[in-house]
Formats: structure tokens, sequence, C-alpha cells
């Protein structure tokens, strides 16, 4: 994280002065490179208002997709290790103990960095109580100690309680999304694994490797869609980078 880039955040999310990231989206299509997470320490308003959870750690508040800070919840597809010795879904169940959570309050988020995928990472709370906070210590999420520690004691204590992915050893979020991204990389055509999908609304965008939705991106050449070996090849024909 590079402390000496910071931004300012006004009204909402939405006019978060740009000069920095400007510059840093430019180095990084030139470079292929992804930008560095960025600090926000002058956070005038806390945006607020009715949310819907998107997944376990992912939050939508009007128009902004929001990232809770300090956490890690199982992806939508992964299943844990359950005590019986066989499966449950528990990225299912993480989207599921966050949207009871959302859906009796306003939710008010107060923004902390913008990170390398450019979402705005967040403290969320609702009704005073922090969101973080509760999916750690009710076994949904994982306190994502590579970035905070805040929430370690927490799940410390849904680890001693057993509580839902704490019932039987399994995999956390992070590991997993890495081994499935390998895995998809390994399918590519050698030396050619940039994907190049066409959305649903006809936009042409390719994923690196690196990407957030590399692993989830399929790629369909009966519709049009193809690999790639570099982005300048990509560019060139006519694809765009993901956002």
């Amino acid at each position: 994280m590079d402390r000496n880039e910071q931004k300012t955040v006004r009204s909402g999310f939405g006019s978060v002065k740009s000069h920095h990231l400007a510059c840093l989206l430019s180095l990084a299509l030139a470079t292929g490179c992804s930008p560095p997470a960025e600090t926000i320490k002058d956070a005038q308003s806390a945006p607020a208002g009715r949310a819907i959870a998107v997944d376990g750690d992912t939050l939508r508040l009007g128009a902004e997709r929001i990232r809770i800070h300090g956490i890690d919840a199982p992806e939508r597809d992964q299943s844990c290790a359950s005590a019986n010795g066989g499966s449950w879904p528990c990225g299912k169940a993480a989207e599921e103990a966050l949207q009871r959570m959302v859906k009796d309050g306003d939710v008010s988020c107060r923004p902390v960095v913008i990170d390398r995928y450019q979402r705005v990472v967040a403290r969320c709370t609702v009704n005073g109580k922090d969101l973080g906070q509760m999916m750690v210590r009710q076994g949904y999420a994982w306190a994502f100690v590579r970035y905070s520690s805040e929430y370690a004691s927490d799940e410390a204590a849904a680890r001693r309680e057993r509580r839902a992915i704490w019932q039987s050893p399994t995999q956390p979020a992070w590991e997993y999304r890495s081994d499935r991204r390998a895995q998809a990389v390994h399918q590519a055509p050698e030396n050619c694994a940039i994907k190049g999908n066409i959305s649903r609304s006809g936009q042409r965008i390719y994923h690196t490797p690196q990407s957030r939705d590399y692993a989830k991106t399929h790629i369909s050449e009966a519709k049009g869609e193809r690999w790639f070996c570099d982005e300048a090849s990509a560019v060139a024909a006519g694809w765009r980078r993901a956002r």
C-alpha cells in the first residue's frame, strides 16, 4: 500500500479526487500492472442508506459497490468442510448472513482505502454495529490479517466456539481464489492466458490473470470471445482492460 498517495472523499464515493488515480491507471495500462491500494484519510461524509449484500464481504449501497474492510468471506460458489465430514455452501451462507444483518437498518460506511481493483474498501455499520466484526465473530468470514488485524480476537473467539467456517478445517477464501486462478491459467492456451470476454451488453473486455474476475470468466469462442497472448493484441483487436 502506497501511503504517500492519498484521496479525499466528498458526498459519498462519487467525487473521490482522481488526479493520482488517473496517473496510476495510466501507468497500469502502460505497464500491465495493477495500481496499488490508496489510503483515504479525509472522508468528509459517510454514505448511508439501505444496502444489499453482493456476497459475504461486499455491499451494494445505492450505486456504489463497497468491499468491507478487514474481512475475507468465502467466495459465493465456495463450499466449506462440515463437522460431520461433508461440506456445506459457506459462500452462499455468508452472503445470506450479511443480508440478514443489513435488511433492517440503514448502513453507514466510512471509506478506508481504494484497493488495486479500484474498489472502495470501507468500515460499515448498521444500527451502530460493525458489520465486519459481526461477520467474523459469527464465523462467516476470516479476519483478513494481511491488511488488518482489527478482528483477530473476534476470529479467535469464533474458532474456539467452532462457529460456521470453523466447525472443521477448511480452505480460506484467499487460498481458494489463488487455486482457482491457477487452474484457470493452466487451462489457457500456452503463453496466451488473457481472456477476451464479451459482456451481456456487448462490451469487449479482457481479463489478465491478475484481474479480480479472471477465474470466473469463461471464454466461448463460439460467441466471438477469444484468448490473447498480450495486452497490446487485445487492445488492437478492440478489447478494453477490465476495470
